[in-house]
């Protein structure tokens, strides 16, 4: 249960607050910890300023240049006043009416140097620990000589009780965020993790050969990209398994067409059915093209089981590309002749390049073949030789029913044939290996007349 994705998330995510969270109840203790100390040493240094001003002018009574009434106030009133314990500190209690203030011992605090002072103590009658503010009373303008110091004090634990109720304001609203946030949570891992284990359902039904899967339709973000790309990766595994299929079927035709054919003129040689040796000739011949054409197809294979694995090599020798168009041309002047096509060749240029002819010769060959299976009978073939901008140009046209847009992307994958017959291996291969040679091949096609083949290399020197 806590391997799933779906629980492990909310938890990640609320131990994540959960660490935030007291992380920021700390710093947010500790500053207002600092803070209501600060307030509490402000509240006491405003009321110890103040009774000192008080007792001040009750300190000086007696002096014969001042004429002043002496204060009378109750200290056990001004604490009712103000919360707060009110001390003295010094040599001598004050004259006038002056009741109920505690005295503290003369080495309390440094009274004698005329300063305000903030500090911690204990009273012996109080038992508990206080913050103060000692205020002097000053008998002179200056503060020269200090006639002693009012102490306002109030209990330590009355602060920390302020930042307690703080701190269970903090986790009243911490308790509150975490249930939100772990509502928010479960959300989430459910929104997220249940396209996650329906991509997972889908990629077990593909890994059984299974192609027809549902995918996650408008998933989040990354989650509906991934599930594009998962439609996709399905759609293309379901292409490739039908092309394989049909290549399967197509070489299957290509080879026992042949093999029947060879096996039959064999057998009656053996068997000396064919006595006439005009006879035998055309059977030996019969089974040399056959032979060949079973050649053609192994190695049509092979080339492309070398492409796919990186495994093709290629030469670099001079080559007479008007020479070479030569060799192609002819291969096919018979066909031409036989089946009434208008078969030209047109050569422009006669550029010499630095190339592997053989595989040039090869892709070549292989676009005319294509052209001449697209050609019906009587129709048109055209073969031209051309060099521009540092580039030889081999172009095959033909009069054939023309590539629609939408399958000219797949025309040059392996297994693909628009034509419903051969093993779809010319196209495919013609485009890798003029891309070994440093080419292209470019295509123009109109449906419903023809179709322009276009072998592009670069005129490169020794």
């Amino acid at each position: 249960m806590l391997g799933s994705l779906r629980v492990r998330l909310p938890l990640v995510f609320l131990a994540g607050i959960l660490i935030a969270g007291a992380i920021t109840t700390a710093i947010s203790v500790r500053l207002f910890q600092q803070f209501a100390h600060d307030q509490a040493f402000a509240k006491l240094r405003r009321e110890a300023n103040g009774i000192a001003q008080l007792y001040s002018p009750a300190s000086s009574y007696g002096n014969a240049r001042d004429k002043r009434a002496p204060s009378t106030f109750a200290a056990k009133t001004l604490e009712l006043a103000t919360g707060d314990r009110i001390y003295f500190v010094g040599p001598r209690p004050f004259p006038g009416q002056i009741t109920g203030v505690h005295r503290l011992p003369l080495d309390t605090i440094d009274w004698t140097s005329g300063r305000s002072l903030a500090f911690e103590f204990t009273p012996r009658d109080a038992g508990r620990t206080y913050l103060a503010v000692a205020s002097p009373i000053c008998l002179t303008a200056k503060c020269s000589t200090p006639g002693g110091a009012i102490i306002v004090a109030t209990r330590k634990t009355d602060v920390s009780h302020s930042v307690s109720a703080l701190i269970e304001r903090l986790a009243i609203a911490g308790m509150l965020g975490l249930l939100v946030a772990g509502l928010l949570g479960f959300y989430l891992s459910r929104r997220l993790v249940r396209p996650v284990l329906q991509l997972s359902h889908a990629a077990d039904e593909v890994a059984a050969g299974h192609y027809a899967v549902e995918v996650p339709q408008n998933a989040p973000g990354e989650l509906g990209h991934l599930s594009e790309r998962f439609r996709e990766m399905t759609a293309r595994l379901a292409e490739v398994e039908m092309m394989e299929r049909n290549f399967l079927m197509s070489v299957s035709h290509e080879l026992r067409t042949p093999l029947t054919a060879i096996r039959g003129h064999v057998a009656a040689l053996l068997e000396g059915v064919v006595a006439d040796p005009e006879l035998r000739q055309s059977s030996l011949e019969t089974v040399e093209l056959e032979t060949q054409r079973l050649e053609r197809l192994v190695g049509d294979i092979l080339d492309l089981a070398k492409l796919d694995t990186h495994r093709f090599t290629v030469t670099t020798e001079e080559v007479d590309m008007a020479q070479l168009l030569d060799q192609a041309y002819d291969r096919y002047r018979d066909e031409a002749h036989r089946r009434g096509i208008d078969y030209r060749q047109e050569v422009r240029a006669r550029p010499v390049i630095f190339s592997d002819g053989d595989r040039v010769l090869q892709v070549v060959g292989n676009l005319l073949s294509n052209a001449f299976k697209a050609t019906p009978d009587g129709g048109r073939v055209s073969l031209a030789l051309a060099q521009r901008n540092g580039t030889v140009h081999v172009a095959i046209e033909d009069s054939g029913p023309g590539i629609p847009a939408e399958a000219r992307e797949r025309l040059f994958r392996p297994f693909v044939s628009e034509l419903g017959g051969g093993t779809g291996l010319g196209l495919a291969i013609a485009k890798e290996i003029s891309a070994a040679l440093g080419g292209r091949i470019e295509l123009a096609s109109e449906v419903g007349k023809g179709s322009r083949f276009e072998l592009v290399l670069p005129a490169l020197e020794a």
